[in-house]
């Protein structure tokens, strides 16, 4: 049975979630800047609790953004460190993503347009269908001015409003079916997305692991 551990510090939201013996264990806290302090121990009391040590792991789900510089890389730090001690594979898993499953474990909502707040008032923005339990990108993820965030040309029925970036709600010409400008990306959503990923034999080596700011595009200078 597999055994998968994932972790996210790409937001306020500090987290860590393990799948073991089909159980799911998590642990989920609000703390701004503290993450490097509390991420190794978090995951440290997670294996405790379910009386395993890491070689037990088959592979690692992290956050790999888009959120905050720091935080994504504090995570991709974390994981590229205990992956290659371990010699295992690592899943990489949108924030924006693990917003959208959220959203539908919490809300059942099975259309998602997540927004985080990006600074520099700008969101990064994704809009996220339900296939089979998984919650999957519909076009691109892209960072931008809350006005230009829209919903994919197909777009029919309801839509959940999902992250902080719906704190520019009044900005956003999308009127969604519901919102909650307060929630953050969990562990336990990338633990499902990183378990699809598994599923379909998409883990990747520990080395290439590689964050994902999306405002990154805008200062890669153009081909000649």
């Amino acid at each position: 049975m597999t055994t998968l551990l994932a972790l996210d510090t790409a937001t306020e939201a500090c987290s860590v979630a393990l799948l073991h013996d089909g159980k799911v264990l998590t642990h989920y806290e609000v703390i701004p800047r503290l993450h490097a302090q509390k991420l190794l121990p978090m995951i440290k009391n997670l294996l405790a609790e379910a009386e395993i040590t890491l070689s037990a792991l088959d592979a690692i789900a992290f956050g790999r953004g888009p959120g905050a510089f720091t935080g994504v890389r504090i995570a991709i730090g974390v994981v590229q460190g205990l992956a290659f001690g371990l010699d295992r594979p690592v899943l990489p898993v949108s924030n924006l993503a693990a917003l959208a499953q959220r959203a539908f474990r919490e809300q059942g909502a099975t259309q998602v347009a997540a927004a985080i707040d990006a600074r520099m008032d700008e969101v990064y923005w994704g809009c996220y269908r339900e296939v089979s339990g998984e919650m999957r990108l519909v076009g691109k993820e892209a960072v931008m001015p809350p006005e230009q965030a829209s919903l994919p040309d197909d777009a029919a029925g309801n839509w959940f409003g999902a992250g902080t970036g719906w704190g520019y709600g009044e900005r956003i010409a999308v009127m969604p079916g519901g919102r909650d400008a307060t929630l953050l990306p969990h562990a336990e959503d990338l633990l499902t997305l990183g378990g699809f990923a598994w599923q379909r034999g998409e883990a990747i080596a520990a080395d290439q692991a590689q964050p994902v700011y999306l405002r990154d595009k805008v200062a890669t200078p153009k081909a000649r």
